[in-house]
């Protein structure tokens, strides 16, 4: 009998949880380790923030699901991986013993990093749902009285895709309410160019994302080092390709939201040979923690490299799809573990994306998502919108019914040419 842990139960940890139970055996026991008992699909939040979607509309209670499947929850959340020991220290103090563990945390958002940034001070968020609630808020009272939009990312992020994204959707929604002409948008981003991505671009990503912001009069600094933000103020410089300081900016604005950078979370955080720098966990390609080797991480938690040098720290993303190769490759590599078998799966690390502007869309696929790549396509239109609900919908069906995937989602996946795992690799006993 093996118990594997897993922290986290966001997009990578729930998943996990349900196909890790798919491979194990009935004596086996799996339990989640997450700060509370519900999972919320953040790709929504950007519609949460402008009143598209209500928080329960994309919140699903995981207690009832986990118990019929026969995953034991533990909503106190964690304090500590003390990894020598095989443990998780809980928030409440008590300890979860482990064969296997499984990191899916996601990051911890590093606001503190740039004064006065985030929803505890001057800017909104919506990396986390009741951030997005709260962003609700402001922009409710932007339609009231308009004023300026600053919308970006800081330095040392690496998802930049919801930046875009909430910065179209600003620009749909005030249009619905015929108050745009009164709103002038400015985007901010550490990236070296538009479409950048963290990925150096997938497709003509530069050339859709630029002529879609001319396009909808969203004005744009590239390579800019938020320094702090006042109330109604933000304070950006402007570096050249040596990172010096070419233009000082103060950007006014009646609303801002700005995505921080990411680090690792407390519980793994300068914990030394599974951690680096930053706190994301180091593994290797079967997803596996080499100093610790009962240890694996999954999603945005995961150590990955930037795609190439840039003026400022520009992070590479870890997209959903990406992540659910991850967990593919996890369970099937604990999965022979506890068979006692080598791991040999590696996961894809394709990218697919889609990028909802509330009306059309760009969506791209990057395989594999690091560079030099096989596919580098990017497309825009109304289909990517309609794509994006339809996926809204089936993935909360996914976590409702407690399934991992369906037959549909392998075929659709298979008929694009994507696959979640690399062929299988099998290594000669030493």
């Amino acid at each position: 009998m093996s118990h594997i842990v897993i922290l986290g139960a966001g997009l990578g940890g729930v998943i996990m949880a349900y196909e890790m139970r798919e491979k194990l055996g009935p004596s086996d026991e799996l339990t989640v380790v997450n700060l509370g008992a519900t999972y919320s699909f953040v790709p929504s939040n950007p519609w949460v923030a402008v009143g598209w979607r209500k928080p329960e509309e994309i919140t699903v209670a995981l207690e009832p699901i986990f118990k019929q499947k026969g995953i034991v929850l533990k909503p106190q959340g964690a304090r500590r991986v003390l990894a020598p020991e095989n443990r998780v220290e809980l928030n409440d103090g008590t300890v979860v013993d482990y064969d296997y563990l499984i990191i899916a945390t996601g990051p911890d958002l590093a606001f503190d990093e740039v004064p006065g940034l985030g929803p505890d001070h001057h800017t909104q968020s919506v990396c986390q749902t009741d951030h997005a609630v709260e962003a609700k808020k402001a922009f409710d009272a932007l339609v009231v009285r308009p004023g300026p939009i600053v919308v970006g990312a800081v330095q040392g992020a690496s998802c930049f895709g919801p930046a875009y994204e909430f910065a179209f959707i600003l620009d749909t929604a005030l249009r619905r309410a015929k108050k745009r002409d009164q709103v002038p948008i400015t985007f901010v981003t550490p990236e070296p160019y538009i479409g950048h991505l963290g990925l150096d671009g997938v497709g003509d990503t530069k050339g859709l994302l630029e002529s879609a912001m001319r396009e909808r009069h969203i004005k744009w600094i590239t390579n800019a080092k938020v320094t702090r933000v006042e109330s109604d103020r933000m304070y950006v410089e402007e570096v050249d390709e040596a990172g010096a300081t070419r233009t000082k900016h103060e950007l006014p604005f009646a609303f801002s939201m700005m995505l921080p950078a990411f680090r690792g979370v407390p519980a793994v955080y300068g914990i030394e040979g599974l951690v680096n720098a930053r706190g994301f966990v180091t593994v290797d390609k079967y997803q596996r923690n080499e100093a610790y080797p009962n240890v694996f991480a999954i999603g945005v938690g995961v150590a990955i490299p930037p795609v190439g040098k840039t003026p400022l720290p520009v992070g590479v993303p870890k997209t959903g799809f990406m992540i659910e190769s991850m967990v593919t490759a996890t369970a099937e590599n604990i999965a022979a573990l506890v068979r006692g078998e080598k791991p040999s799966a590696v996961a894809s690390w394709n990218a697919v994306c889609l990028a909802d502007f509330g009306d059309e869309g760009i969506a791209f696929v990057a395989q594999p998502q690091l560079p030099p790549r096989n596919v580098n396509w990017s497309s825009q239109g109304r289909w990517v919108h309609a794509a994006k609900i339809g996926f809204e919908k089936y993935f909360l069906h996914k976590v409702r019914q407690g399934k991992a995937e369906t037959l549909y989602e392998n075929l659709a996946l298979h008929m694009l040419g994507i696959d979640k795992l690399k062929e299988i690799e099998l290594e000669p006993g030493e």
